[in-house]
């Protein structure tokens, strides 16, 4: 047998060295997304969790819900309007996005359109000179808030209403005054509210969505059918305790009331992206009225909890009165609800225990572990668990160092960006389930029904999912306002 000399020998392991060294390290990549996805717009509006609606207009001077449509636009005159001091309470309120009605029912509109005179044109306000629409755009862009618009379909003023090609133009060339006129608008509301005897109208809802993302391609639409953001289907602020960002289209229509059970729900197998936005007034009516008076902290935060808790945005209406400013009622009730909010997620008690989870995706050197779920990136950063967890029993555990976590509220959230995932899941605390729930989406939020509970050790179960878990954030809070029946 011919033997090579130690030299060649040595050259060939150096040269084999060589290539082990300049081969790709295998960094384990993340996992395949779960159709459908959000657009980035959907993302960012999703992560908002709570805008503001502000309805406004005659109305408000009338004393109504809904206007007839003959009113005299003089009545129009909130001598002290100051759209700052709205943004100034919105901001308080840590909200980014305040949508106001650019027109309702009555067909009255807040800016100086020039195809009506139905408008502040013909209100003593500024002598005719005002634009209510103006005001809160130059109020809002310094502090970094967004304005979204609400132009009502049904108007009960002009006399193109009940004539198709007539009504339709009219109403397109108002979303071009709207959209081409006041800058970026981040959301635009449409619905299908009219009268039982209003005549028979055929809105272009396809012609308008064309027309709007035109004119502006990265604003969101809401309306029963989206495109971009569905209605909860009722206007308590309660999504669903099952509730999909996905559904189908195809089986959704403006002004259908058969479908408010599917809106509510949306669909697991949906093939389309539209997450769920939940309405509802501050106060009994949508206009201030004298008489009425905000909820109370405690209402305020059961919807907080069965809105953004449920995978949902609260859009949480707060109405001008007629000097034209939020009332101070209303900014305390404002002020008492971002407290409330601020003090049950400040604190984590999971921050400072250790975390396991039944595996991870790429071993423990990957980037999947259990630790993201308690950084501050809520999205793109998550816990993954192996493609083979042994029988799908997925699990993130946590265990206290010191003393016994204390905690009455569970926060469990997905990392949305990859799909929606999560079908059910469990909370156990030393092993007893104190909780348990179908969907999670961008934040499921568990109030626990026994109160407060003591406990070393906390797991969190997907017993239920489309492909792998993926967990961003996990958070056991102490909510001081719940006090459950009996406890």
């Amino acid at each position: 047998m011919t033997t090579l000399p130690h030299s060649l020998c040595a050259t060939i392991l150096v040269s084999l060295l060589q290539l082990a060294l300049s081969w790709p390290k295998s960094v384990t990549t993340p996992p395949l997304p779960i159709l459908p996805l959000p657009s980035y717009s959907q993302l960012k509006w999703q992560q908002r969790e709570v805008i503001m609606f502000l309805h406004f207009g005659v109305n408000t001077f009338t004393d109504s819900e809904w206007g007839t449509g003959k009113e005299n636009p003089a009545i129009f005159n909130p001598t002290g309007l100051n759209a700052t001091q709205w943004v100034d309470t919105a901001v308080g309120a840590g909200v980014s996005l305040m949508i106001l009605t650019a027109k309702h029912h009555d067909g009255f509109c807040l800016w100086p359109s020039k195809y009506t005179d139905h408008s502040v044109i013909g209100s003593p306000w500024k002598n005719g000179h005002g634009d209510v629409i103006r005001q809160l755009v130059d109020a809002a862009k310094p502090r970094g808030v967004d304005v979204g618009l609400y132009l009502s379909p049904w108007d009960r003023h002009d006399p193109r209403y009940g004539h198709d090609k007539e009504y339709n133009e009219y109403y397109m060339a108002q979303l071009q005054e709207l959209l081409n006129n006041y800058g970026s608008v981040r959301e635009i509301w449409f619905d299908g509210a009219k009268g039982s005897n209003a005549p028979n109208m055929s809105y272009y809802f396809n012609d308008w969505f064309s027309m709007v993302k035109e004119l502006q391609d990265s604003i969101n639409i809401f309306s029963d059918a989206g495109p971009n953001v569905r209605w909860v289907g009722n206007e308590n602020g309660f999504a669903g305790k099952t509730c999909w960002s996905t559904i189908n289209r195809t089986s959704l229509s403006i002004g259908n009331a058969s479908i408010v059970d599917y809106l509510n729900t949306g669909d697991a197998k949906g093939t389309d992206w539209l997450p769920v936005e939940c309405d509802v007034s501050i106060r009994t009516g949508w206009f201030w009225h004298k008489s009425q008076s905000p909820k109370k902290l405690k209402k305020l935060l059961e919807i907080y909890y069965n809105s953004v808790g449920r995978n949902g945005v609260l859009l949480l209406n707060v109405p001008p009165n007629t000097t034209g400013l939020i009332s101070e009622t209303d900014v305390h009730r404002l002020r008492e609800f971002k407290h409330a909010i601020d003090t049950i997620f400040s604190i984590n008690a999971a921050q400072n225990c250790m975390v396991r989870a039944s595996s991870q995706r790429g071993g423990h050197a990957s980037v999947f572990g259990p630790e993201n779920v308690l950084d501050s990136d809520h999205l793109w950063t998550y816990w993954a668990p192996s493609d083979d967890d042994d029988k799908h029993d997925y699990w993130i555990e946590f265990r206290a160092i010191n003393d016994p976590m204390e905690f009455n509220v569970v926060r469990v959230q997905e990392a949305i960006g990859l799909g929606q995932r999560i079908k059910r899941h469990q909370i156990y605390v030393d092993g007893e389930m104190v909780a348990s729930g179908t969907t999670v989406g961008h934040k499921r939020l568990h109030r626990l029904e026994r109160g407060v509970v003591h406990g070393d050790k906390v797991r969190v179960r997907i017993t239920g999912s489309r492909g792998v878990p993926l967990v961003s954030s996990v958070g056991l809070h102490f909510d001081p306002f719940w006090n459950p029946k009996g406890k």
